[in-house]
C-alpha cells in the first residue's frame, strides 16, 4: 500500500513492535501500511462514523489482517480499553477536537503519542506541556498546497513550553525546519498583507483586527529569530 506524503509521516513515527490504535481511522490506512511493512504486530482501528468504519473493515479485509486488525465504532477511545495498544495515532483533525478527543481519553491514553492536527497546534502541544507527555520528534511537510506538522510524544516528566515553542514547536524551531520557515515567510507576506489592506480603516472591529496581525507579526519575526542564530 502507498501512503499520501502526510500519512507516510505519521507512520514512520510510530515506534515498532508496539501494538496501535488509529483514532479516526477513516479509510484504515494507516494500520494496514505498518501491517505490511511488519512493523506494529496488532492494529485497533476505530471511528465514529459508520461509513468510514466499514471502508477500513473492508480494506482490512482486502489485504488478509482480520487476524491481526479489529475495527470499532468508537467517539475517540470511548470503546478502547486501557492497555490495548502501546501507541495512539489521531489526525485528520483540527486541533480543538483533538485536544477534546485526549481529554476525554485521558485515563486510557498509552504512553505515546503520534499527533497531526490540521489547525490550532498550540492547543495540542500545550495539552502535551499540561499532561507532561514529552515531544521528542516533530516533522511538517507541505503536500497540495496545505502544511501539515506531526508531533510524536511520549509519557514523562514534566517541562515548559514557551509561547513561540507552543505555536511553532520547540523541535521545529531547534531544528530550523525548512518547511516551517518556508511557512513564517509565507504568514509574514499574508499577515502583512492584511494589514496593509485594513490601515485606512477605523472602524472597532478593523483596529481589534489589526491588533491581532500586529501580534501575529511578532510571533512570526519571533519564530524567524531561531534562523538567524543558526
Amino acid at each position: 500500500m502507498e501512503l499520501s506524503k502526510r500519512l507516510q509521516m505519521i507512520a514512520q513515527m510510530v515506534s515498532e513492535g508496539n501494538r496501535l490504535v488509529d483514532i479516526g481511522t477513516d479509510h484504515g490506512y494507516i494500520p494496514i501500511y505498518l501491517l505490511q511493512k511488519g512493523k506494529i504486530p496488532t492494529a485497533i482501528a476505530m471511528d465514529i462514523g459508520e461509513g468510514p468504519l466499514k471502508r477500513a473493515e473492508d480494506h482490512i479485509k482486502a489485504y488478509c489482517f482480520e487476524s491481526k486488525a479489529v475495527c470499532r465504532l468508537s467517539n475517540g477511545f470511548e470503546k478502547y480499553r486501557s492497555g490495548e495498544a502501546d501507541t495512539a495515532v489521531i489526525a485528520g483533525m483540527g486541533g480543538d477536537l483533538m485536544t477534546k478527543i485526549l481529554n476525554d481519553g485521558i485515563e486510557k491514553l498509552p504512553d505515546e503519542l503520534i499527533l497531526q492536527p490540521q489547525s490550532e497546534w498550540f492547543k495540542v502541544r500545550g495539552f502535551l506541556m499540561e499532561h507532561c507527555y514529552e515531544i521528542i520528534q516533530e516533522e511538517m511537510l507541505i503536500e497540495d498546497g496545505k502544511y501539515y506538522v506531526a508531533i510524536k510524544a511520549k509519557k514523562g516528566v514534566r517541562y515548559k513550553l514557551t509561547e513561540l515553542e507552543l505555536i511553532y514547536g520547540p523541535l521545529l524551531l531547534k531544528q530550523n525546519h525548512p518547511v516551517l520557515k518556508e511557512y513564517l515567510q509565507n504568514g509574514y507576506h499574508t499577515m502583512k498583507g492584511i494589514f496593509k489592506h485594513l490601515m485606512d480603516v477605523d472602524t472597532e472591529s478593523a483596529n481589534r483586527r489589526k491588533a491581532e496581525i500586529e501580534k501575529q507579526i511578532e510571533q512570526i519575526k519571533g519564530a524567524y529569530a531561531y534562523y538567524d542564530q543558526s
